[in-house]
């Protein structure tokens, strides 16, 4: 286990304090100092996790796979979808890797979009710097954001620093860069080297200094270290104090080491085996309760019914929530406590398939059949502050627990109630409580109506969604 640089503090401070009492020294205010120094620092470390970009708290991100986007793969290409996804309400856009990727051990045609061969430079596939800047202006014209996926652990297999840097890699016995878990295409970076990591901090300020993205998806930031967050974040705040940071993993050292979103595994694959008929719907508290005591508090969770892992291999959504099954999924996505959920690109279509990885595998968009879905669910996120990462959260029972969910989320005189059945079954939903039992407005119907109490059924896999 890591020991904090505050456990080392206290370390330090307690064994200067035995030094003081064993030489019977009268350096009290000494003592007092250093430990009011390191209440302050825990306290500044607490409230850094409860502080985040403003924009982010009521946003959404939208995961763009730029090489299989289009027909052209293209930044240019996407840049024509730049409105319909403003219409349908998309805020946040963050764009896979476009590095460039190495050639050597590449998989497949294309090769991975993970194992890249520079830091600093664009994916010629893709377009050149002007067009990624273009396209950045483009996006923030439209009052959107833009977010970059970052490869922190490896690089690919011919990546520049394997000539300029051969140390900046753990090498094996006979002195070959070793490649990262069991990825042949990558090679695994040295984190015990402070000139890389120093060098990581300065690749990823030259995207911040030079294209004025809004923030990092850290590929596999779990895989990093926390001191090395702990010392990157700050350092990329200095040049954008607003960023977002966003890392794929679920420790809970990664909110604690800077990072403001995680990912929700554990929620995700509980969702799966709902959504499967082999557990009941009211498993979710029990998740929802580890995530408040293991997490700091204001730490945000991207809940989603897939991404491009998990459509790529793992049949997302179209396999795991197939059909009718999809949309209370979705609204959980979209309302539940401390999200700021992720929509993958296609899913608006939807495309129900698993997108190519290392080939070259396009999207169509031609019906667009979930995009009122979507615009419904992120008009109500953006205009309701009841829908805020930091809205407060409360548990509604209205009829079989294992079956249907129901919550209230409130913030600012703002009340929402997320009423899901997420069963195969039509069940019975009784509204007891008084203080929901009042004119509300139908998000889905757009109707305005009034709760009461009388027992009234819900389809399988049905949905309702009210606001106060």
């Amino acid at each position: 286990m890591l020991i904090s640089v505050f456990e080392r503090f206290e370390f330090t401070i307690f064994k200067i304090a035995d030094h003081i009492f064993m030489k019977r020294l009268t350096y009290l205010p000494i003592l007092i100092f250093l430990f009011s120094c390191q209440t302050k620092n825990k306290t500044e470390e607490v409230m850094h996790i409860k502080t985040h970009a403003d924009w982010i708290m009521q946003g959404n991100i939208y995961e763009v796979n730029i090489r299989q986007y289009t027909p052209e793969g293209t930044f240019n290409a996407f840049a024509k979808h730049l409105d319909r996804l403003k219409e349908m309400g998309v805020q946040t856009l963050w764009f896979m890797p476009i590095n460039p990727i190495s050639k050597k051990d590449r998989k497949g045609t294309l090769g991975s979009y993970y194992a890249v061969s520079s830091f600093t430079s664009i994916n010629p596939e893709y377009g050149n710097m002007t067009d990624w800047k273009n396209l950045v202006n483009a996006i923030h014209e439209k009052g959107m954001k833009v977010i970059i996926d970052w490869v922190p652990n490896h690089t690919g297999g011919d990546h520049e620093w394997l000539t300029s840097h051969p140390d900046f890699f753990v090498r094996d016995k006979d002195g070959n860069a070793m490649m990262a878990a069991d990825w042949s295409d990558t090679r695994q970076l040295n984190y015990k080297n402070p000139v890389m990591e120093d060098s990581m901090i300065n690749a990823m300020k030259y995207w911040l200094m030079n294209s004025s993205i809004d923030g990092f998806r850290c590929d596999m930031a779990k895989m990093v270290a926390g001191s090395f967050w702990s010392k990157c974040i700050p350092e990329l705040k200095k040049v954008r104090p607003d960023i977002f940071m966003l890392a794929e993993g679920d420790d809970a050292y990664l909110p604690e080491s800077g990072f403001d979103a995680i990912y929700p595994w554990e929620m995700f694959h509980l969702m799966e085996k709902i959504a499967a008929g082999e557990k009941p719907a009211s498993e979710i508290d029990r998740v929802r309760m580890k995530y408040d005591s293991v997490y700091p508090k204001g730490t945000i969770v991207m809940y989603f019914t897939s991404n491009h892992d998990e459509n790529s291999w793992n049949k997302a959504d179209y396999g795991s929530f197939p059909g009718n099954i999809h949309t209370p999924f979705a609204i959980l996505t979209q309302t539940f406590v401390g999200s700021v959920p992720l929509i993958y690109s296609g899913q608006e279509e939807p495309i129900l398939r698993a997108i190519q990885f290392f080939e070259k595998d396009p999207m169509t968009f031609e019906k667009l059949e979930r995009a009122p879905l979507y615009k419904t669910l992120l008009a109500l996120r953006k205009r309701n502050a009841a829908l805020s990462a930091d809205a407060s959260f409360a548990k509604v029972d209205l009829g079989d627990k294992d079956a249907i969910y129901a919550y209230t989320r409130e913030k600012d005189g703002k009340k929402i109630l997320v009423i899901l059945n997420l069963s195969s079954k039509e069940q019975t939903i009784t509204i007891a409580d008084k203080n929901l039992l009042s004119k509300v407005h139908n998000v889905f119907t757009d109707k305005d109506e009034m709760l009461n109490d009388k027992p009234t059924s819900m389809a399988a896999w049905g949905y309702a969604v009210y606001e106060y």
